[in-house]
């Protein structure tokens, strides 16, 4: 621990132990070796991994899910494990699993019904009736360090009637999200992540491969998660046609409508089709099937490959109509502006459902079909997490800041292509940032690196979503476009495949700048500051004018300072949050102005404060 303490202490460009705040099980993974203070996985990083085969059934008419799996699992960890942690979030549906909010009655089910379980050929007598989302299984036999081991598992479970994020989205349609058990994550700071799932935390999970084999009756097609194999098994002739059209064309494909889905010309006509698709070193796998929903398709050229993106809705959704067109426009600018990091996978679906949620290549998104800003935003956000926490293995479930705060910046920044300026900020303030600053509730000021596990209602989506996204901002005004760029470029090429947690992410953007952000992230993520800002006083002196500006709210904000002349005119003078970088709680600027000054008022745009009548100042 000396040692590495000297280490921290020695890097100019590095994160400093003594000053921020870290848990006693981070400081264990930096003492051995897993984590580095240059914000790269140290020389003894590992992650565990499994292949997954996996054979699943659809049951249109009884609307059960069932299947069988093997899973090749490699514990690439030094530890010898005497317990198999196995997840399975769709028993968060069973009555009895803990929640964070109301559930009815046809949101909940029986749950997960566990049929055979073998490791290495072994038959263990599983009860999964008492199973909530994780289940701790027992071994006869401890899993060696470096081993790998073999575990067999036929399953099956209700789809829920009320659809979420899985379920029945109609009586022909379904998502089937979170179907199969998995092993849960081992790690280097936690071991077996055994946190139960309440439904509104969201997910962490190995980077797995996955081979799966969807069992879909006639007539019901299967959007899914990875490259689809086997096209021509399942569709006839005219359909197979129009949906390799859409894989190398810029057009909207209109794969199939409504009455042809219905008409049953769509897909081979056994009385099961086998679907095929298979995505590697991917961190979830989900997929959708409906005989009714209308299917579109394009394809759109990024820099070293053609993406596919296709839409799947009920006919007459106004705004669904132009999902693939918007996601062809997002996969590109979302490539070539923010992130700047090409769209990593080779399709993206999205299904109308009820969720407003992400999954890997898949999202499952409510029709606004009178607002279609809102409906294209959403989509937006959802694809934005591809890089987190798709890209990048993010632990959702205790930091959920590291992803949506992320997903929420990029939802805004790609905002402005989209709509405007005006129209991007009058979004994120309205639908985002006002809700929290207008609450003066003390539960929604705790600080940004409070595990989101042990946050609830507005305190958690705050938390999550808000503030974390103006903190991305901030940090891009203050660093400016360019070097904001190459130090998250850095966060996500250290991390990327990986398991970063919030420390990965100080320690990485100190390196990738170049500069000591401590004095940020402090202000940013350990308070329990909020914004608003307070003209203390104002004075011109010739062509200088003499500003003191009070931090009450604490945070390091940029704003602009609007000068109003005494013939109405108006300037504006910006300041990044440089200004709060010695002191936090106020400061004293001095610039010049053309003419004399009338008043003086302070505008955060998106940055909205807390009393904002004391932003304005008449100059004496």
């Amino acid at each position: 621990m000396k040692k590495l303490l000297l280490g921290l202490m020695l890097m100019g460009t590095a994160i400093s132990a003594q000053e921020l705040y870290v848990p006693r099980n981070i400081k264990n993974a930096y003492a051995k070796g897993t984590r580095d203070v240059s914000g790269k996985p140290g020389k003894n990083y590992w992650q565990n991994k499994g292949v997954y085969d996996v054979n699943v059934k659809v049951d249109a008419v009884t609307k059960m899910v069932s299947g069988s799996e093997t899973i090749q699992y490699s514990n690439n960890s030094p530890d010898e494990l005497k317990v198999l942690a196995i997840r399975f979030v769709n028993n968060m549906t069973k009555p009895q699993s803990p929640r964070a909010g109301y559930a009815s009655k046809d949101a909940l089910t029986d749950g997960l019904k566990i049929k055979s379980f073998y490791i290495n050929g072994e038959k263990y007598n599983i009860n999964s009736e008492d199973w909530s989302t994780v289940e701790a299984v027992k071994l006869t036999k401890p899993l060696a360090s470096k081993s790998k081991t073999e575990i067999k598992i036929e399953w099956e479970y209700p789809l829920a009637k009320e659809s979420g994020r899985e379920g029945q989205i109609d009586p022909e349609t379904f998502y089937v999200a979170y179907s199969f058990p998995r092993v849960s994550v081992y790690d280097d700071y936690n071991g077996w992540d055994m946190l139960q799932h309440n439904g509104r935390q969201e997910f962490y999970n190995d980077f797995n491969d996955y081979s799966f084999a969807i069992s879909a009756p006639r007539n019901f097609v299967v959007w899914s998660t990875g490259d689809f194999l086997n096209p021509e098994e399942v569709l006839q002739p005219e359909y197979l046609k129009r949906f390799k059209e859409s894989l190398k064309s810029d057009k909207i494909i209109h794969v199939a409508n409504e009455s042809e889905m219905k008409s049953g010309k769509v897909t081979k006509q056994n009385e099961w089709n086998v679907w095929k698709f298979k995505a590697n070193h991917i961190v979830d796998f989900c997929f959708a099937l409906s005989n009714h929903y209308v299917w579109d398709a394009s394809s759109v050229q990024l820099k070293t490959k053609r993406a596919s993106v296709q839409s799947a809705y009920k006919v007459g959704a106004k705004d669904f109509e132009q999902y693939t067109e918007w996601m062809r426009y997002n996969l590109k600018w979302f490539s070539e502006n923010w992130p700047g990091v090409e769209y990593p996978f080779p399709a993206m679906t999205a299904v109308q459902g009820y969720a407003d949620m992400e999954y890997p290549m898949m999202i499952n998104d409510t029709s606004i079909p009178d607002d279609l800003q809102d409906a294209r935003l959403t989509a937006d956000h959802e694809i934005a997490h591809t890089y987190f926490p798709f890209y990048m293995g993010i632990n959702e479930t205790r930091y959920a800041f590291m992803d949506e705060g992320w997903a929420t910046m990029l939802e805004y920044l790609i905002g402005i292509s989209e709509n405007g300026q005006e129209s991007a900020d009058k979004f994120m303030k309205n639908f985002r940032v006002k809700r929290w600053i207008n609450d003066a509730s003390t539960e929604q000021d705790q600080p940004i690196i409070t595990m989101s596990s042990q946050l609830s209602g507005a305190g958690y989506g705050n938390n999550a979503y808000v503030k974390s996204a103006l903190s991305y901002l901030a940090l891009k005004d203050y660093l400016g476009d360019d070097l904001f760029k190459k130090a998250l470029h850095h966060y996500m090429d250290n991390w990327n495949g990986k398991h970063p947690i919030p420390w990965d992410y100080f320690n990485s953007m100190n390196a990738g700048s170049g500069k000591n952000l401590n004095w940020f992230f402090n202000n940013w993520f350990y308070t329990n500051h909020y914004i608003d800002l307070k003209i203390a006083s104002v004075s011109q002196d010739k062509n200088q004018l003499n500003l003191m500006v009070e931090n009450i709210g604490g945070f390091a904000v940029p704003f602009d300072a609007v000068v109003t002349y005494n013939d109405n005119s108006t300037e504006k003078v910006h300041f990044t949050p440089a200004v709060w970088e010695k002191n936090e709680k106020q400061t004293n600027l001095n610039f010049a102005v053309k003419k004399k000054v009338k008043s003086v008022n302070l505008d955060g745009g998106i940055f909205m404060d807390y009393t904002p009548d004391d932003n304005l100042k008449l100059v004496n």
